[in-house]
């Protein structure tokens, strides 16, 4: 049987989100992690991709283990830049620089 999202879940891991300080930057496994699910990054990607029904949360401040940005999300780099994040390249962020640690 599929376990359904509750809101209550997708609630909690926007929260997480919205703790992110600008010029900063988490993985969705260290959301995972700190909402007490450290083995489900995918859901907090899944949640994430969700977003923008539940309000306005800076969802560009996450990405992958490596640095990586979202693939064929455009915006996402510029709006990284414009709050001064590094990047080692096009598509990753310079994590030795710029992770959040709560």
């Amino acid at each position: 049987m599929k376990r359904v999202l509750d809101e209550a879940l997708i609630y909690e891991i926007l929260s997480v989100v919205d703790e992110i300080p600008r010029g900063k930057v988490a993985t969705y496994g260290q959301l995972a992690k700190l909402i007490g699910r450290e083995k489900n990054a995918r859901l907090v990607g899944t949640v994430l991709s969700m977003a923008e029904y539940y309000g306005t949360y800076p969802c560009h401040r996450v990405v992958n283990h490596a640095g990586r940005l979202v693939p064929g999300w455009t915006e996402q780099k510029a709006l990284l830049e414009a709050e001064q994040v590094p990047m080692k390249d096009d598509t990753h962020v310079d994590l030795s620089q710029c992770l959040y640690i709560p």
